[in-house]
């Protein structure tokens, strides 16, 4: 059956749609335009509380029941674990996945995307956000960069679903305050992970709805007291 997904063209999102094209599973894309405001609806919340994207529902879940699920982190070992792909079953190996997964989701994804909102988005110029920010950004690069001198993929010498949480936040470097000319390790696996043909057919996922920038509505939805609504 098909696993239909609630997602958009961001690095969350193109996590999760990588991962469905790396495994093969059948998926239908339910675009969710965070710009207008559509993470908030009703509808969508009652399956991402926290209105964020994405978000999927699996018809044939644990023991054949249906089931949602949030946060692409959990996302990612779910589809890993329903297919026996991308995460190491036992042992040391599947742990060393898990920490560098886990390093993305506290790290590299929420600090890459303060140092791309400072530095693109603020409103008003913010001189120790944006050296904070940045530099941060800069120190986990390096971190990933070091790494991927120690291993051929973050987990190991296997391709995994961290590399799948980590590729899409580091697309844009540039905009991050990040020079990467130095980090050769970084720069080989970025390639090479950017080759595979469903890491391509991922990232095209719903890319066509999406626009460059933002209008001041959608600053206002995204970045203002619209977001701090309860609902």
């Amino acid at each position: 059956m098909t696993i239909e997904v609630y997602s958009w063209a961001t690095p969350n999102g193109h996590k999760v749609h990588i991962a469905l094209e790396e495994l093969g599973l059948a998926y239908q894309a339910h675009p969710i335009d965070i710009s207008k405001g559509e993470q908030f609806d009703p509808a969508f919340l009652k399956i991402s509380p926290n209105n964020r994207i994405p978000a999927i529902v699996d018809p044939e879940g644990p023991d054949g029941a249906p089931i949602s699920l949030f946060e692409s982190g959990a996302i990612l070992v779910y589809l890993a674990e329903k297919t026996g792909k991308l995460l190491p079953a036992s042992g040391a190996a599947r742990y060393i996945v898990l920490q560098w997964l886990m390093w993305q989701m506290g790290g590299l994804g929420p600090m890459l995307g303060q140092a791309h909102h400072f530095l693109q988005y603020a409103p008003e110029d913010m001189p120790y956000a944006k050296a904070r920010y940045s530099n941060e950004a800069q120190r986990l690069y390096n971190v990933l960069d070091k790494r991927l001198g120690e291993a051929r993929f973050l987990g190991g010498e296997a391709y995994s679903i961290a590399d799948i949480a980590a590729w899409p936040w580091t697309r844009r470097p540039e905009r991050q305050g990040v020079d990467t000319s130095g980090l050769a390790n970084f720069r080989r696996w970025f390639a090479e992970i950017e080759a595979r043909p469903a890491v391509q057919r991922g990232v095209e996922v719903l890319a066509d709805l999406r626009t460059e920038g933002f209008d001041e509505k959608a600053k206002e939805i995204l970045f203002g007291a619209t977001q701090f609504q309860r609902r």
